[in-house]
């Protein structure tokens, strides 16, 4: 008998749905338990006791930590509709624009939260980040490993898809344009009209006014 999959997270965290969207790629039933991060449940203490966060994948009894080595963790497991190449240097290509995603893509979440001269140095970094994605991470492909989502699709995906709803809250103007990034505006098109994408995407109005309730709820606090 298959071990059971669970799924611990909190939505609409950009970080669950990566895994949501490898697993969905992969076609493996789960179980979604939906975590109260101001009252963290008993199984996500037990399970993620070193970082207290989601998400966390249950396999059978065995935790997996972290989104995107979770997401790793899933395409070893399930071979069916790979994440990652084959050839061991489309493989390692993947890997660094992942971790480039997870350096350079915390200027996104500290956007989130940034006020006057901040706001404004991670709107910079972010500027810089999506430069380097247009003019070397693309090229002319589709998605980043060629015709079919990848690993590193995965990554930017959640990157950019809320980039677009932080823009929204924050208000201060689009650094992410068209005429300026027109690969990534195309390839992010691309990834959210994927069918599989496409039904497991938050609702956008939802989720703006879910992300400026909290972000005016946690300024206010700390005031």
């Amino acid at each position: 008998m298959a071990e059971r999959v669970k799924l611990l997270g909190a939505l609409p965290s950009p970080f669950v749905y990566r895994v949501i969207w490898a697993l969905k790629l992969k076609a493996i039933p789960y179980e979604f338990i939906e975590e109260d991060l101001t009252n963290k449940s008993p199984l996500l203490l037990k399970y993620n006791p070193v970082h207290k966060q989601i998400p966390v994948l249950l396999h059978g009894d065995k935790p997996v930590c972290e989104s995107m080595i979770i997401v790793e963790y899933i395409d070893e497991m399930w071979p069916q509709n790979p994440l990652l190449p084959n050839d061991p240097y489309e493989r390692a290509l993947a890997r660094f624009w992942v971790k480039f995603a997870e350096d350079k893509g915390t200027s996104v979440r500290r956007m989130f939260l940034a006020r006057g001269e901040e706001l404004e140095k991670t709107r910079k970094e972010t500027l810089e980040m999506l430069q380097n994605v247009e003019e070397h991470g693309l090229g002319e492909k589709k998605f980043f490993g060629g015709d079919s989502i990848g690993i590193a699709d995965i990554a930017f995906g959640s990157v950019i898809y809320w980039l677009e709803l932080i823009e929204e809250v924050v208000g201060e103007g689009v650094i992410f344009e068209a005429h300026k990034f027109p690969r990534l505006h195309a390839w992010i098109k691309n990834f959210k009209q994927a069918p599989i994408i496409k039904e497991n995407l938050p609702d956008r109005g939802w989720s703006v006014t879910f992300f400026k309730r909290r972000r005016e709820a946690i300024l206010a606090a700390s005031a």
